[in-house]
């Protein structure tokens, strides 16, 4: 089944179709630790979440797309055990972790295989991955932030509806994780004005700014004052990211790693740090005489991202990211048609691996295609 069809499809459906694939074998030979979950395996415990969903108050007033998200939720959110589970040879006690954020890459590779949309997948994606969060919210030192930054990545209502589910959905001999502090979680995003938006900043650099800041005062208008804009391309090889730009960006300068190393006779499997050290300087040149630009790089990794940003961002620049992500049987076509063709396993292995850009990171975001 396609990502439409399985947005129409009964609970039962969707585990049914679910028990044919590898990865929900493996969460049923995933075992657990019966303090918590006494239940037994991951994927026993996965169909429980799945039938608590529509035992939530609140149910019946999500659309059928935000339904559908917290099915998929549900059935994603304990991928990531299998690959994480250890047990202790001296006490016996099972452990998984770290699994939310191992399940969240998993997750990405099956939604991206039935063909959801971009938006909806990486909804879903940023569920899985902070599906634990809610329940620790009173830990934090400053809920606020943890709420104002999730409702950015997320829809609040629905981590909180799953949180209610997970918890429900499950045999405990001990519980570790009431749902009188999942309500806290409901409470703080609503006096934060979050529950059921992102929050309501005053403007965009207003969110750059209160997400960069060491210590962000929500209510702390910058000035805006930039030098220049900034347009960062990311997207795997052989997305169409040049294709994008000679549509929408052909009157501005263009800094591209590929022209770079072409100049510097650099190997792509080569040392690239002369690479990034010309390209950066060329960034400051224009960065400098406050001429807009174009950086084209793949940028798939958060770290690399932060780096070029934090260099932009010293020149106080407006920065634009434009993440282009074509179904991945048009990419690997589109790399064959390149001079230069990039291994179809680097290609996989980067789709692996990718981390698409969120609203915390820039002014704008663009969502591409080629």
């Amino acid at each position: 089944m396609n990502w439409q069809q399985l947005q129409t499809v009964s609970s039962d459906e969707l585990i049914a179709w679910a028990e044919d694939w590898p990865w929900c074998k493996a969460m049923a030979d995933c075992p657990q630790d019966a303090r918590w979950h006494a239940e037994g395996d991951v994927w026993t415990h996965t169909k429980m979440v799945i039938g608590e969903l529509g035992n939530l108050d609140g149910w019946a007033d999500l659309d059928t797309r935000q339904q559908s998200m917290l099915r998929m939720t549900a059935l994603l959110h304990d991928v990531g055990k299998p690959t994480t589970t250890i047990v202790d040879v001296k006490t016996g006690c099972i452990s998984s972790p770290k699994h939310a954020l191992r399940g969240e890459p998993l997750a990405r590779q099956i939604l991206r295989s039935v063909g959801c949309d971009v938006p909806t997948r990486e909804s879903i994606c940023a569920l899985v991955r902070a599906h634990g969060r809610p329940a620790f919210l009173s830990e934090r030192s400053n809920p606020t932030f943890e709420v104002v930054r999730m409702s950015w990545l997320l829809d609040n209502r629905l981590l909180y509806l799953f949180a209610l589910a997970d918890t429900r959905g499950r045999i405990t001999k001990s519980m570790d994780r009431p749902e009188e502090s999942l309500h806290f979680w409901k409470l703080a995003s609503e006096e934060a004005d979050c529950f059921c938006q992102p929050y309501p900043f005053e403007s965009a650099h207003s969110r750059f700014t209160y997400f960069r800041h060491a210590e962000p005062n929500l209510f702390y208008l910058p000035h805006e004052d930039f030098s220049c804009h900034v347009t960062l391309m990311c997207g795997l090889p052989g997305s169409g990211k040049d294709y994008w730009i000679d549509r929408y960006r052909s009157e501005v300068e263009v800094v591209a790693l590929d022209q770079v190393r072409k100049e510097l006779d650099i190997d792509p499997a080569g040392n690239q740090g002369a690479v990034a050290q010309r390209a950066k300087e060329k960034c400051k040149t224009l960065l400098r005489g406050g001429v807009p630009f174009v950086f084209n790089a793949t940028n798939t990794a958060l770290s690399t991202r932060r780096r070029w940003i934090n260099l932009f961002a010293d020149y106080r620049a407006r920065i634009e990211i434009v993440y282009v992500e074509p179904p991945m049987e048009t990419i690997l076509k589109q790399n064959r048609e390149r001079q230069k063709q990039v291994p179809e396993q680097v290609i996989r292995r980067l789709a692996s691996r990718i981390e698409p850009p969120t609203w915390l990171e820039y002014h704008q975001l663009t969502m591409g295609s080629s």
